[in-house]
């Protein structure tokens, strides 16, 4: 069973920085695929990036793009998600999800069998 961690969420004013953190955990999977999508209230939940940590490979929703940077370390099983520029449209519970690692991440992959709990991110006027 995979666990992931999530850390960095909480409360920021429009324009500025924060950094998510997942740590993939408790597998036998040797490297992983994460990912980062979000759900605000009453809205669909959407993908905001992704990457596969043995290739470096990533993937942005449409609407992060340019503004949001996914990283990763192998060695930590750990992906990164800084987030700059932040609007207040960016306001949602943002998720950490994982699968088997592989190499192509373009389409956005659909299917992540383990979630994280998520983490708030709120971004003020």
């Amino acid at each position: 069973q995979v666990q992931l961690e999530e850390s960095g969420g909480g409360l920021v004013q429009a324009g500025g920085s924060l950094r998510l953190s997942c740590a993939a955990s408790g597998s036998t999977f040797s490297t992983y695929l994460l990912a980062w999508f979000r759900q605000a209230p009453g809205k669909e939940r959407e993908p905001v990036a992704a990457i596969s940590l043995s290739h470096g490979n990533t993937a942005y929703g449409d609407s992060v793009k340019g503004r949001f940077t996914i990283s990763g370390d192998r060695t930590k099983n750990t992906a990164y998600l800084q987030m700059n520029s932040l609007k207040p449209e960016d306001t949602a519970v943002y998720y950490c999800a994982a699968d088997v690692d592989r190499i192509a991440v373009n389409p956005f992959p659909s299917v992540f069998h383990y979630w994280g709990q998520g983490t708030q991110v709120t971004v003020s006027l």
